[in-house]
């Protein structure tokens, strides 16, 4: 009998090589960083980062966006909403409006030519410091793996998240998607189930396109009165509405999302209807704007003054095993600002320095002292 070397298996030690198969992706998703689960964005990059640390929005989940007051903040983010996924392909429903509501939509931003103008003038200005060297690290060096073709992940990775701009609108060119708008009858017209046929609509455009299409629900200043009739603020109606909005969201789980606003001035936190409409949305965000006067800045990188402040009573997929912020965003304080060029930006709030609204106030009035004095 010969020796032959411990652990070695009889027969042919060839396996037969397998093929590794990347599954493709929806346009506009990634998966989450914490446990892998499909998201998309909002259009607001801040927000993106905020939502318990998956950098999207999950599938299958809904955020309402309650506020106080007359500012319409909330329905930026809306747009934002909107408007990103129609730039990504997906298909968007807005309940309340007709498909003319597509051109109160943001444009998007020129950021993606400026930072292509600024890495040309970088190469051009980059020194050239040992200049013979600097063929090395594009020396082809043989390999005996076979050559991977490039992933096409790889090169839509960075738009996953768009920048708009308010001073613009979005154009024809730029939408892929689709908008299907469920205009509200007329408040004096014979009551009619709009809610459940916004639902029936919804339904029947997600059982006949395609699988990897996605889709998106936008819901504003649900149970206002200058948007919806009296007939629709009844509890049952509204329960059972949203009722059904989360058995499509739970059935349709890596093809759906959803955004709502809530006025909470008119529908306070303490009322019982509000408490259960935050209980049947996965995150809760509450808006509160400050009272100064409220300027939409155009320069981003100017240190403005905080536009109102953000409260998080919940995020989806929080206490699973997604959530992974160790509930540091309770024990921060957040604010936010709306900017002309990159959105809605969301900070950790802190209180200028003593003395130093007073000394802005002096200015204040010295500049207006001395315009009123050069005005003949």
């Amino acid at each position: 009998m010969s020796f032959r070397k411990r652990g070695v298996v009889l027969g042919n030690p060839r396996t037969p090589v397998v093929a590794k198969v990347e599954k493709s992706l929806p346009e506009g998703t990634r998966p989450s960083p914490h446990d892998g689960r499909l998201t998309t964005s909002s259009g607001t990059q801040s927000l993106d980062q905020l939502l318990a640390g998956h950098a999207g929005l999950p599938m299958g989940t809904s955020l309402l966006i309650e506020e106080t007051g007359t500012t319409d903040f909330g329905g930026m983010l809306l747009r934002y909403y909107a408007a990103e996924g129609l730039v990504q392909g997906h298909h968007v429903h807005v309940l309340g409006f007709d498909d003319s509501w597509r051109r109160e939509l943001p444009g998007l931003g020129s950021d993606t030519k400026e930072k292509s103008s600024k890495s040309e003038s970088s190469s051009d200005s980059k020194m050239k410091i040992a200049w013979r060297y600097e063929t090395l690290g594009n020396r082809v060096t043989p390999s005996r793996e076979p050559a991977q073709a490039a992933s096409p992940q790889q090169g839509t990775a960075a738009s996953f998240c768009h920048t708009f701009n308010l001073t613009k609108k979005l154009e024809s060119s730029d939408i892929k998607g689709q908008l299907y708008g469920s205009p509200i009858t007329s408040p004096l017209a014979r009551p009619t189930p709009f809610f459940k046929n916004f639902l029936a609509s919804i339904a029947a455009k997600l059982a006949n396109t395609p699988p990897s299409t996605i889709h998106r629900v936008v819901i504003p200043s649900l149970l206002s009165p200058t948007l919806y009739p009296s007939y629709a603020c009844n509890p049952q109606e509204v329960l059972q509405f949203l009722h059904g909005l989360r058995g499509l969201l739970r059935q349709h789980h890596t093809r759906l999302t959803a955004v709502l606003t809530l006025p909470i001035s008119l529908y306070p936190r303490a009322n019982g209807l509000t408490r259960w409409a935050e209980l049947l949305c996965d995150g809760v965000l509450e808006l509160v704007p400050l009272g100064h006067q409220i300027q939409i800045s155009r320069d981003p990188t100017s240190e403005d003054k905080a536009q109102g402040l953000l409260r998080v009573h919940s995020l989806p997929i929080f206490h699973e095993r997604g959530g992974g912020l160790d509930e540091g965003w309770r024990r921060e304080d957040l604010s936010f600002k709306l900017s002309a060029s990159t959105g809605l930006i969301i900070t950790p709030y802190s209180l200028p320095p003593v003395g130093e609204d007073e000394q802005q106030a002096k200015e204040a009035a010295e500049a207006e002292r001395k315009k009123k004095a050069l005005e003949f």
